[in-house]
């Protein structure tokens, strides 16, 4: 039966009858889904690019840490045998008096030692060029502190805690800073003896690391821009092995001859000397200082039997250049008089030490 329309109703065709849908309502849906795996693609595509450039990094900065490992390994025995032929060099040159010099031992420094990997500079520091730690008169430390940039409140406190660590204990009793080092944590007490070891100066009271072992400063007044300059500190100047009176006038820090009375003028004098040229005896030195007073009964040229032996290091690239990498060790030598058991004995031994400047 059909199907009977009212008169002038209007026609509406069949869905086959209709005209067709435009072509973007037909293949929305379609163009939508390639274009979200398109998306979808470039996302994956960055991550991918960021994971393989973090990678690269990675793999970048983990070679050049190696080398720059492999390079401070190499410089580290470098350093050791330098350490070791100027040793052998120094007792050639002392038992075989005839022979030319290869080094003189009184000199601050020896030229560049050459190795087939490298080169090495050495300096050879008498701990005559030293302060006695055991027997310097608190004033005299006082005064050697203040010179190194120690606050005088600071330096009157380190002072007589040196003078307490290195006394007995009167009768058992038990001292300001005794009680002081008791109320640390942990806690201890202090020897009450001579020092051993120099290092022995960082559990003093009032002691810090920027004074033991010297710091950087700003030079020309502390401006930004102004170049770093190590300050020394004050394992520089004293030793367990030191003297009292008379020091090594080629190595003796600043700050320990003007605390021992040198005026400042004259140690001016004196360093720059030594950088051009060092002393090569007593009466070198007492030309140079004639006329300035008693200077010269706080000076001397040259040190006794036990001498620091520092080696800075530069190992050689595969292009033939040296590496900035440096690395610098020492050693605390003695040597022996004839009849024992070895020419010398290495006292202590430091892996990693300041370069002098």
């Amino acid at each position: 039966m059909g199907i009977i329309r009212p008169a002038g109703a209007l026609e509406v065709p069949d869905r086959a009858d209709r005209e067709p849908a435009p072509l973007w309502t037909r293949h929305g849906c379609g163009r939508l889904r390639r274009g979200s795996a398109l998306l979808a693609v470039l996302w994956l595509s960055a991550a991918l690019a960021a994971i393989a450039f973090s990678l690269a990094s990675t793999v970048r900065g983990e070679a050049e840490r190696t080398s720059t490992a492999v390079d401070g390994t190499r410089a580290y025995y470098l350093a050791s045998g330098a350490i070791y032929r100027t040793t052998l060099r120094l007792l050639w040159n002392w038992s075989n008096p005839n022979l030319p010099p290869p080094l003189r031992p009184l000199n601050r420094a020896m030229d560049m030692l050459p190795f087939p990997t490298g080169m090495v500079r050495v300096e050879i520091i008498p701990e005559s060029s030293k302060l006695d730690i055991n027997t310097a008169p608190p004033d005299r430390l006082f005064r050697l502190l203040v010179n190194l940039g120690t606050e005088p409140g600071r330096a009157h406190e380190i002072a007589a805690a040196i003078l307490d660590w290195r006394s007995p204990s009167p009768g058992g009793a038990l001292s300001a800073f005794d009680l002081f080092y008791l109320s640390r944590n942990p806690s201890f007490r202090p020897r009450h003896a001579s020092f051993e070891e120099i290092e022995e100066l960082l559990v003093v009271r009032g002691m810090t690391p920027d004074i033991f072992y010297g710091t950087w400063l700003r030079a020309g007044g502390g401006e930004d821009n102004a170049p770093l300059v190590r300050q020394g500190g004050l394992a520089d100047c004293v030793s367990v092995f030191g003297t009292a009176d008379r020091f090594d006038a080629n190595t003796a820090q600043p700050a320990l001859l003007n605390s021992v009375g040198v005026p400042p003028d004259v140690v001016a004098a004196l360093v720059a000397r030594r950088r051009f040229a060092p002393f090569l005896n007593d009466g070198d030195l007492s030309r140079f200082l004639q006329g300035v007073g008693d200077a010269l009964a706080h000076l001397r040229v040259g040190g006794n039997s036990i001498f620091t032996l520092r080696a800075t290091a530069r190992p050689r690239l595969a292009n033939g250049q040296l590496s900035d990498l440096r690395r610098t060790v020492a050693a605390l030598v003695k040597f022996m008089p004839p009849g024992y058991d070895s020419p010398y004995h290495i006292l202590r031994w430091y892996d990693s030490a300041w370069e002098q400047q």
